[in-house]
């Protein structure tokens, strides 16, 4: 199992932790309060720093209940948090509800689900394989 190296920047910041075993994500905590309007969007901070082990990335994701019951969602879902990033994890949201949603220190703003990476070496072609989608893009497989 890999290791997850936090460092806490203030020490009023929150270690994420899973809620329950099968979880996948652990859940990240804001420092400070912060006010969203309507559809608007903040940064808000944790309070903390990481090292994602090599060969792995973590992704912030949305909150299910912040999204269903108010609108409040991971902007750039998932962000990702580079294995070389050293700075504050933050965590960028965006207020997609009718109105304004106030965020308290100690909230759960947002889950971080640590993944493994591929790295891939680049090849330029002149062609590439074909398959049954061919070019389609949006919405070509359906609805």
């Amino acid at each position: 199992m890999p290791t997850l190296k936090v460092m806490l920047l203030d020490p009023r910041a929150t270690l994420p932790r899973y809620e329950t075993d099968g979880a996948a994500g652990m859940d990240l905590v804001a420092l400070e309060a912060a006010s969203i309007p309507a559809g608007g969007r903040a940064q808000v901070g944790t309070g903390l720093a990481i090292a994602v082990p090599d060969g792995h990335e973590g992704q912030v994701r949305p909150r299910s209940g912040l999204a269903a019951r108010h609108g409040v969602t991971v902007l750039n879902a998932p962000g990702t948090i580079d294995a070389d990033y050293r700075g504050e994890v933050k965590v960028a949201l965006v207020n997609h509800g009718r109105e304004p949603f106030e965020i308290r220190p100690g909230d759960r703003v947002a889950q971080l689900v640590i993944c493994p990476v591929a790295r891939v070496t680049l090849e330029l072609a002149d062609s590439l394989d074909p398959t049954a989608r061919g070019d389609g893009g949006f919405g070509s497989t359906g609805r």
